[in-house]
């Protein structure tokens, strides 16, 4: 069950923040306290597990990608401990499937980064008569191009900048790989 920290006669939010980039975390930390909100921190799947059945937090921002168990696998998590935490989801990696999977398993709002304390409080809140948000009616597609950078530029990331392993994984020859990147990011 959420609850409420109380600090006098104010009761005070309870928000967890799991983001594997610490500085990243740290720094939505320190802005979240600052609006008075009861804020822990966690940088992967099992601390932020953990730190949820200790206390489960009412509101939680979750990293999508983190290396090990991803973000969705801790939304999933923390509504298995309280489905009445409301999850949202904060990602480098943006794409309108990842927002409606995660959507689909609970989540609150998905938002894409960089993003700031403010923007993902607001990310929280309910739109009037279900109206979508002013950066949702405002979404310009990524081009097929661009997705195919970022695929392979994810792809490479996993595999620690190993050329001939992020080939074998994307399934084309280790040349074809070093061409594409060559390439200037569309």
């Amino acid at each position: 069950m959420a609850s409420r920290l109380n600090h006098g006669d104010e009761a005070v939010a309870t928000m967890l923040v799991v983001d594997d980039n610490e500085a990243l975390r740290t720094r939505l930390c320190q802005a979240f306290e600052q609006r008075g909100y009861a804020v822990r921190g966690a940088a992967n799947f099992d601390e932020a597990v953990t730190a949820a059945r200790a206390e489960s937090p009412e509101l939680a921002v979750v990293d999508v990608r983190m290396p090990g168990r991803s973000g969705v696998e801790v939304l999933k998590a923390l509504k298995q401990i309280d489905p009445a935490t409301k999850v949202v989801i904060l990602t480098g990696f943006g794409s309108i499937a990842g927002a409606v999977e995660a959507v689909r398993l609970g989540a609150t709002n998905y938002i894409i980064k960089p993003a700031n304390a403010d923007e993902v409080l607001a990310a929280f809140e309910p739109r009037e008569n279900g109206a979508p948000s002013p950066e949702a009616t405002d979404f310009e597609p990524a081009t097929l191009a661009q997705a195919e950078w970022d695929h392979i530029n994810r792809v490479l990331a996993e595999c620690a900048g190993n050329l001939s392993e992020a080939a074998r994984l994307l399934g084309i020859h280790r040349r074809s790989l070093q061409r594409k990147l060559r390439k200037l990011a569309p």
